[in-house]
């Protein structure tokens, strides 16, 4: 069974359609009643971010380009705060277009969470997705315990699932150090007084329960295991439940495998993320479901439903997970694609070296995820 919910910055539409909030725009997107989407920024803002299947038709433009904007469905028209968009969504009812305006624009949109619950085998288990930034994370409870994986840095969101569903959180762990996004595992850990896990491997300027190349994180009576998979960094883990999923972190996505070159090192790193994948993958039944941290621009959100796939869809969807080490090695290191914005920034953050506020946090993290090697 698979519940989603929502909970956002965007605030609900106008009673008469003329404007949408990107709450509700979420819930819309991958259902039979989603609206065509036309954002009207110019071409260089549209291409450094924008929303999956979104046309870009520029404001100074709309007027001689009518013909490219669907008449068959509802249009919500989309800019950088919602002023443009305002204007255009007008326009385009003068012309007899059903359009709306989504509130708050892209900064609205980048506030966007959902959740959906689903069951695996003794766990039960919360995704936390971050529409805007193609984020995962995961609360999974077993035994009156919880685990917090991933978590992004509004803490609350976490603290108020697991309440929720009448779970004490005891452990918190990222699967990596984020390039992306500002993690709040500390700050849930310390908030909540759990435990917290990462790997050393990865250059932390703060303690942490060390993770070993193997580990074990006991829920209640249930545990799950905890698997070192270096390559997209040298700290990134695993964590499987009880082999009827895994939350594969930036190791593995349901369509790519996580980019080995934000360190400098990209075949040093590629290396390590071969073997980690074949290792990992080896016996491994095809009915295994994959969790990931991210999902890209090519991956549909569907709700109610879970961004995952079953290891055999994902073995079907990214055949370098057959090839042998050199040409795998070849592949991943020189696929390189533009870096996640303010990636320095963020890691500095999560590894300790520097503090931000929640304002200054927002501004790093505007922006798309580029975390995957597609």
């Amino acid at each position: 069974m698979t519940q989603a919910t929502g909970r956002g910055m965007g605030g609900m539409g106008s009673s008469d359609g003329t404007e949408i909030s990107a709450e509700e725009l979420a819930a819309l997107l991958g259902t039979q009643h989603a609206p065509f989407l036309l954002d009207v920024r110019e071409p260089e803002e549209f291409e450094s971010w924008a929303i999956s299947g979104a046309a870009n038709v520029p404001l100074s433009s709309l007027e001689h380009r009518l013909t490219q904007v669907a008449r068959d469905r509802q249009v919500v028209v989309v800019c950088a705060s919602g002023q443009r968009s305002a204007q255009a969504a007008g326009a385009l009812r003068s012309a007899g277009i059903d359009a709306s305006n989504l509130l708050g624009g892209m900064l609205a949109w980048s506030a966007v969470y959902d959740t959906v619950r689903l069951d695996v085998g003794a766990f039960s288990v919360v995704q936390v997705r971050r529409r805007s930034k193609g984020c995962l994370s995961y609360v999974v409870g077993s035994g009156g315990e919880a685990l917090v994986v991933d978590p992004s840095s509004e803490i609350d969101r976490y603290r108020d699932l697991a309440a929720a569903e009448g779970w004490q959180i005891t452990h918190v762990l990222d699967t990596h150090v984020h390039a992306d996004h500002v993690s709040g595992a500390r700050a849930l850990a310390a908030a909540t007084g759990s435990a917290l896990h990462l790997s050393t491997a990865d250059a932390l300027r703060y303690g942490v329960e060390a993770l070993a190349e193997r580990d074990r994180i006991l829920l209640g009576t249930t545990s799950v295991d905890v698997l070192a998979t270096p390559g997209h960094t040298m700290g990134s883990v695993v964590v499987d439940l009880g082999g009827g999923a895994m939350l594969t972190g930036d190791t593995l996505f349901v369509d790519g495998v996580g980019r080995p070159d934000l360190a400098d090192a990209a075949r040093e790193y590629a290396e390590a993320l071969h073997h980690s994948l074949v290792s990992l993958l080896d016996g491994r039944s095809d009915d295994v479901l994959v969790l990931p941290a991210h999902f890209g621009a090519g991956v549909t959100v569907v709700r109610d439903e879970p961004v995952a796939a079953t290891l055999g869809a994902v073995r079907a969807a990214v055949p370098q997970l057959g090839w042998e080490r050199e040409r795998f090695v070849s592949w991943a290191s020189t696929r390189a694609t533009p870096r996640p914005p303010s990636y320095v920034e963020i890691v500095r953050l999560n590894v300790g070296e520097t503090w931000a506020s929640a304002d200054e946090v927002r501004a790093l993290e505007v922006g798309p995820n580029r975390c995957g090697t597609g």
